[in-house]
């Protein structure tokens, strides 16, 4: 079985506390990545400002075979700046949890999916390919989340992911909820998790394991709190214990895991 291995180190991964890559550290990792094999590389934010789009047009004119995919806000003027930045593939990023919807956006359930819809097809007026994002997955009503994925679908969205955002999976309820969402969801899933428990690698194997084709990692685990599913470590549980195709040229990733720790100073 094929996996797409999704990488956010340069988005997630700089989420980690004191972490700050240089545009040239960012291009160098978006290189490596690329020539390990990665399906799709998370580029970073546009929106975060006048020296990250530098960096990410160059990025986006560095030619790359990965897909190179900018986060965005379902927000206009996030998706403009990307596509300004030169990306045509946009992931674009939502709320789902009750939680997050009350007291983070103080909105409601039918507001975020209106917008959602507003976004994609504004981000698709410019011939965008869209990805869509579902934050705090985890915590909010699978019905929901299976609302969004549908309305996604019909606004043109090719594939949606489940975000364990504050780490609360475990791989047996991982296991448990991605089975049956695989059966339900009418877009291909994304599996995204974060390692609070040091569960995450376990909790994406998990889900593979149950019918999801897609992983979202960060080289060495490394992102916001405790982290996110290392790619090295999700790559090599795939191919030795489950025989699954990544993609990845596994004898490249000593050398991108060093990159990456000297970018981080470690």
């Amino acid at each position: 079985m094929r996996i797409a291995i999704v990488d956010t180190t340069l988005r997630d991964g700089e989420q980690a506390a004191g972490l700050v890559f240089s545009q040239a550290e960012k291009l160098a990792i978006a290189k490596a990545l690329d020539q390990v094999g990665v399906f799709a590389i998370e580029a970073g934010t546009p929106a975060m400002g006048a020296e990250e789009q530098t960096t990410l047009r160059a990025i986006v004119e560095a030619g790359l075979s990965a897909r190179v995919i900018a986060w965005n806000r379902a927000v206009r003027q996030d998706i403009l700046t990307s596509v300004h930045c030169g990306f045509s593939f946009v992931h674009i990023s939502i709320p789902v949890s009750d939680l997050h919807l009350q007291y983070k956006l103080k909105t409601t359930r039918e507001a975020v999916l209106q917008q959602l819809v507003d976004a994609i097809a504004f981000a698709r007026s410019f011939g965008c390919r869209i990805s869509v994002g579902t934050e705090d997955t985890s915590r909010a009503d699978e019905e929901f989340f299976l609302q969004v994925a549908a309305a996604a679908a019909r606004a043109g969205a090719e594939y949606i992911r489940y975000a364990d955002t504050v780490g609360c999976l475990e791989p047996l309820k991982t296991y448990e909820v991605m089975q049956r969402l695989v059966q339900k969801c009418v877009l291909p899933l994304e599996i995204h998790v974060h390692n609070d428990f040091g569960l995450a690698t376990a909790n994406t194997i998990a889900a593979i394991q149950a019918g999801v084709r897609m992983a979202s990692v960060t080289v060495g685990g490394i992102g916001e709190r405790a982290g996110n599913a290392a790619l090295e470590q999700v790559v090599e549980a795939l191919t030795e214990l489950h025989g699954h195709e990544t993609g990845i040229d596994r004898a490249q990733l000593p050398d991108l895991t060093q990159l990456v720790a000297r970018a981080r100073g470690t």
